[in-house]
């Protein structure tokens, strides 16, 4: 499937669709948008086309189907896994124009929201309103809605909210044959067939073109105390994970970062300093939430006396939103200052909490055995646990060769450990060869047969999510 099956004929067809200001043919458009935040991937789209509704994408997979040309969904482009790359050329099918959020429901707590619309702009809509939607993926400031519920993004809050998947209750969605179907009702609660809403969330664009997204809103809390947290032993920094949940705490948000993964972001960053002790290897960044302080504080109070069971060093408490503003956006920065600090991998694992230490200390060991250096933060209340591999000084062959290798002992370690691949980022392109290590062949064919009944012709962002061998 190359760019050869977009012939005069069909670029003037397409151009009928979407109009000539809104389809790009030049090498400089089509590479921005064959790009993502995987790695230095560039995969350029023979034609990038930018629609408005839904009736033009219809109009678009319709006469791709026909003519079986690869169309790949592009949101935001942050993506990690390389969902949006245009592997197989093709149709690049850019989300951009769909940017409206359409309805905040105020008396049903929900939200109808277009797919291009940027995450932390619906956030400060609803917030506008009284209302908050909780998952927070640390790329909130430029990705799309719609891109998080193609991935089933997560983010720091998930721990006690939950992730995409958890808010979404129906969705339109343009089938890869062209037909617009709406996939459930805009009820909290639903039992009325096979559940077609979240078969789609997670799907990362190959199943259908989400168009329009109705999701549920919590009201907004009015307070929430953040504390962080420095541990003269990683490991150990993982074992209170569990132990503060073991003691009745659900914390709104439990964070881990390795000492690279501070140290880099304070160089990368400006505007956010701490004093750290030349001991100290891990911090965790704590934040409890709700509408009454004193429950914070004591809430506070037990967390500290769980923490005070291993060896740390003196708490912060953040005592203002602008120090909290400050240790959010250092958290938030560690994946752009470790991505400027080397070439890198990044690789998304999730195990049970509990088994954290183990996946910690076994990733160290991996990387010890061919010779990587790894620098390791996440989402430690979930279990999630980002793992950046970074090149450092190893040979160009070494990294071509071991790193693969690597890759694999991590997952089949995670997996051991009643762990999978990804916890948020999603398989997309570069994980997809792993998936053997997760699914036996019999799931995997199951995934394939879902695949071929919603898009027979394979032409919906192809060479995503199954292994090649499949």
């Amino acid at each position: 499937m190359k760019t050869e099956l977009l012939s005069k004929e069909v670029i003037s067809r397409l151009q009928q669709i979407v109009g000539p200001s809104f389809l790009f043919l030049d090498e400089e458009t089509r590479n921005n948008y064959g790009r993502d935040e995987t790695e230095d991937y560039v995969f350029p789209p023979g034609v990038v086309l930018k629609p408005a509704s839904a009736e033009e994408i219809s109009a678009i997979l319709k006469l791709a189907n026909d003519y079986k040309i690869p169309v790949t969904p592009i949101g935001g482009k942050t993506g990690l896994s390389g969902g949006a790359l245009s592997i197989h050329q093709g149709i690049g099918l850019s989300m951009e124009r769909f940017n409206k959020i359409l309805h905040i429901d105020e008396q049903n707590l929900q939200v109808m929201v277009e797919p291009g619309v940027v995450t932390q702009t619906l956030q400060e809509a609803v917030l506008e309103k009284g209302l908050f939607y909780p998952p927070d993926p640390s790329s909130r400031g430029s990705c799309f809605i719609g891109g998080n519920v193609a991935e089933n993004a997560g983010g720091a809050r998930a721990v006690k909210y939950g992730v995409t998947k958890d808010y979404v209750l129906n969705l339109e969605v343009v089938l890869p044959t062209g037909e617009i179907v709406w996939t459930g009702a805009n009820t909290l609660k639903n039992s009325t067939g096979y559940n077609l809403t979240q078969l789609m969330v997670g799907s990362e664009g190959t199943l259908g073109v989400i168009t329009k997204i109705v999701m549920k809103l919590l009201p907004k809390n009015t307070h929430n105390v953040l504390m962080l947290v420095p541990f003269f032993n990683s490991s150990q920094a993982c074992e209170a994970v569990a132990q503060i949940f073991k003691a009745g705490i659900t914390p709104s948000a439990l964070e881990f970062m390795e000492r690279d993964a501070i140290d880099w972001t304070l160089r990368f960053i400006d505007g956010v300093s701490l004093n750290i002790k030349d001991e100290v290897e891990a911090h965790l960044l704590i934040e409890v939430d709700g509408n009454y302080q004193d429950v914070l504080f004591s809430e506070a109070e037990k967390i500290t006396e769980v923490l005070e069971q291993f060896a740390i060093d003196e708490i912060l408490f953040a005592d203002s939103e602008d120090q909290k503003n400050a240790l959010w956006k250092l958290r938030r920065a560690v994946a752009e200052a470790v991505k400027s600090n080397s070439v890198y991998k990044e690789e998304d694992t999730v195990v049970p909490r509990y088994e954290l230490p183990r996946l910690l200390e076994g990733i160290k060991s991996i990387g010890n055995k061919y010779g990587f250096k790894s620098v390791c933060y996440g989402h430690a209340g979930d279990g999630n646990l980002h793992v950046n591999i970074v090149k450092g000084d190893m040979s160009d062959e070494d990294w071509k060769t071991e790193i693969p290798k690597g890759i694999r002992e991590i997952f089949e370690l995670t997996v051991s450990l009643k762990g999978t691949l990804s916890g948020e980022h999603g398989i997309g392109y570069v994980q997809k060869n792993y998936m053997d290590i997760a699914f036996s062949p019999a799931q995997l064919l199951l995934m394939k047969n879902i695949k071929n009944c919603f898009d027979p012709n394979n032409i919906l962002n192809p060479g995503k999510v199954l292994p090649d061998s499949i």
